[in-house]
């Protein structure tokens, strides 16, 4: 059976807004999702000793951010590692993906905090809030994400560890 290009279209946009849905009814507090709120991910970072990966992201218009996150962030590899490893935290800043007015203040303050000016902007926060590593687009799927931020993730537990 055949399948016209607008078919096929349909079906992907239906299975990326599918695997959005399940992301945001998560809390992401469990390292399988992404959560939206700061002072949580600080807490559960606190309470089980990894560090929060924080993506700074226009996830409805910023290409880099879209690519970065159906070329690592949605795959297994990924999710395997980050449960095991990190705290998932996502702030967006998106242009139609509807916010509430808490969320969109929380966000604007961490910016501004982070000094973040461009899109993605991935961070590495200790407990207490501090930057330890930074990351962004890397080519080449899961593997080369994983691998380099897994380097700042041993660097956090063997400073923890000194």
């Amino acid at each position: 059976m055949s399948r016209s290009p607008v078919s096929l279209a349909l079906m992907v946009v239906l299975l990326s807004c599918m695997t959005t849905t399940s992301l945001q009814a998560n809390d992401g507090l469990d390292g399988t999702s992404w959560s939206e709120d700061y002072a949580a991910a600080l807490a559960t970072a606190k309470k089980t000793g990894r560090p929060v990966l924080v993506d700074f992201t226009g996830s409805d218009w910023c290409g880099w951010c879209i690519k970065l996150k159906g070329e690592v962030f949605t795959k297994a590899d990924f999710q395997a590692w980050a449960k095991k490893n990190v705290v998932l935290l996502e702030i967006d800043f998106p242009q139609r993906k509807k916010q509430t007015d808490e969320v969109r203040k929380q966000n604007r303050d961490l910016q501004k905090k982070y000094g973040v000016r461009g899109f993605p902007t991935i961070l590495f926060l200790d407990a207490e809030g501090k930057v330890v590593g930074k990351s962004g687009y890397m080519p080449g799927g899961p593997a080369p994400w994983i691998k380099h931020a897994q380097a700042i993730v041993d660097k956090v537990r063997s400073e923890k560890a000194a």
